[in-house]
């Protein structure tokens, strides 16, 4: 007796595509091991990933003192600290070392506000050149966000450099609301990583009591 095969509609075909794809996104409960391998620290970037970097970090305003640039030794990006801006609240600031899980999230931001980035840090021995700040944010292990910003060529001083993100809004409504995680790594054009931090976030309705 032959077997009788049922042909699949494009419809059920699709369907069985995106359920498949959706499993291999969601490879861990909070995301974050996602996209290790892609955002691995001291891993080569290809070759036209490095030309636009390198395009877009002449375009920058860090400046480049030579005076100050010693060959012997690597560039080093220290004091890294990343500030959260909101209209009259406190600043909070992401610095290493911190404890941030599921039930211990590092901070707490109102739905619909506004808020903006500050990244601060020094340069030591020699220049930083392409240094570009990667943020990926997930929700229930699915990605959600994930922006790149260009910060430019810097040379060795030690006053910190200050750059602020444009400002931006929270997400708002019942969806929106909720426990976050999210990565925040700062990597320059040879694909060395000084900063690489996971954390937990939470979005509510209300802004918590100070």
């Amino acid at each position: 007796m032959s077997a009788i095969v049922e042909p699949i509609s494009p419809n059920k075909a699709q369907l069985i595509i995106d359920q498949q794809e959706t499993m291999k996104m969601v490879r861990s409960s909070d995301g974050i091991e996602q996209e290790e391998e892609e955002n691995k620290c001291n891993s080569p970037m290809n070759e036209e990933k490095d030309k636009d970097d390198e395009r877009l970090s002449k375009e920058q305003p860090g400046s480049v003192d030579d005076s100050a640039v010693r060959e012997d030794k690597d560039a080093e990006v220290q004091e890294p600290r990343l500030y959260i801006i909101c209209p009259d609240r406190p600043d909070l600031e992401l610095s290493e070392p911190f404890i941030s899980t599921p039930k211990a999230c590092l901070f707490t931001l109102k739905e619909g506000s506004r808020y903006k980035l500050k990244f601060s840090f020094t340069v030591s021995n020699n220049v930083v050149s392409g240094l570009k700040y990667i943020n990926t944010t997930w929700k229930s292990g699915v990605r959600v966000d994930k922006s790149e910003v260009m910060l430019g060529t810097f040379s060795p001083r030690k006053e910190p450099y200050v750059y602020e993100l444009e400002e931006d809004v929270t997400p708002s409504g019942v969806f929106a609301r909720g426990l976050y995680s999210a990565r925040t790594q700062v990597i320059d054009e040879k694909g060395t990583c000084y900063v690489d931090i996971k954390y937990y976030f939470d979005i509510q309705k209300q802004w918590l009591q100070l």
